[in-house]
C-alpha cells in the first residue's frame, strides 16, 4: 500500500515524520503542500500523478465554529465546501453556484459540496465526523462567520481541505482528512489556542488510521 500523508506546514507534519519514518514495512511518502487552496491543490496534484497513492491522508489544524468541538481534539471531515469563491453583494455572500457560474452537480461536486465517500476509512479513525469550509482568507468578520456556520452548516474551517477533497475525488484516490481543533474561528488571541494539542491529536489519529488500514 502506497500511503501519502500531506499537511500545509512543516509543523503539522513533522511529528508524523518522526513517528513513522523511516519505515521498512510501509511505503509512506510525505508532502508539505504550502498554505491555501491554490498551493495545496497544485502540490497535491503533482505528487499524486507521480506516486499514484493507494491512500491519501491530509492532517493539520483547523478552527471551529462549534462550541461543542473542544480545542485540542481531532475530527474527521465528511463534506467540504469552498467558502469565499463568489461575491459579496448587498450585504450577502453569493457563491459561484448561486451566481450561475458553475454547476453545483458537476463532478466531483454534489449540490456544491465535495463529499468523502469512503465511510469505512473515516470510521477507522474513531473520530467525530463533521463538515468543513475551506477559505483563502481566515474568517474574522462576524457576518461571514455566521454565514459559514448557519447557512452552510459547517463545523470547522481550514485553508486546504476542499482542494484535497477535489484532487482525490478527481483522481479516484481513497482519502481521509483529519483535523485537530486549535481554536474557535474568529478568536485571534493565540494565547487561547491549543496548537500543539491539536497537532498531537491529529497525529495520533493518523497513526491509528494507518494501523487499522494495513491489517
Amino acid at each position: 500500500m502506497r500511503i501519502l500523508i500531506v499537511a500545509a506546514t512543516e509543523a503539522e507534519l513533522m511529528p508524523l515524520h518522526s513517528a513513522l519514518m523511516p519505515n521498512e514495512q510501509l511505503s509512506i511518502e510525505m508532502l508539505i503542500t504550502g498554505v491555501g487552496l491554490l498551493s495545496s491543490g497544485l502540490s497535491l496534484m503533482r505528487k499524486c500523478y507521480a506516486l499514484q497513492p493507494d491512500l491519501a491522508i491530509l492532517t493539520g489544524i483547523a478552527g471551529s465554529f462549534d462550541d461543542e468541538l473542544t480545542s485540542g481534539n481531532a475530527v474527521v471531515i465528511r463534506n467540504e465546501q469552498i467558502g469565499d469563491l463568489g461575491v459579496e453583494e448587498s450585504g450577502s455572500f453569493h457563491n459561484i453556484f448561486k451566481m450561475g457560474l458553475s454547476n453545483p452537480d458537476s463532478f466531483p461536486f454534489q449540490r456544491g459540496v465535495l463529499t468523502n465517500p469512503h465511510d469505512i476509512l473515516c470510521n477507522r479513525t474513531a473520530l467525530k465526523l463533521v463538515d468543513a469550509v475551506s477559505v483563502n482568507e481566515i474568517s474574522t468578520d462576524p457576518v461571514r462567520i455566521n454565514y459559514y456556520r448557519d447557512q452552510l452548516g459547517v463545523s470547522v474551517e481550514s485553508m486546504e481541505g476542499a482542494a484535497f477533497h477535489q484532487v482525490c475525488l478527481e483522481m479516484n484516490i481513497p482519502f481521509v482528512q483529519i483535523r485537530g481543533i486549535s481554536n474557535s474561528v474568529g478568536d485571534r488571541n493565540k494565547s487561547h489556542w491549543k496548537i500543539q494539542e491539536a497537532i498531537h491529536s491529529s497525529t495520533n489519529a493518523v497513526i491509528t488510521l494507518i494501523s487499522q488500514s494495513i491489517r
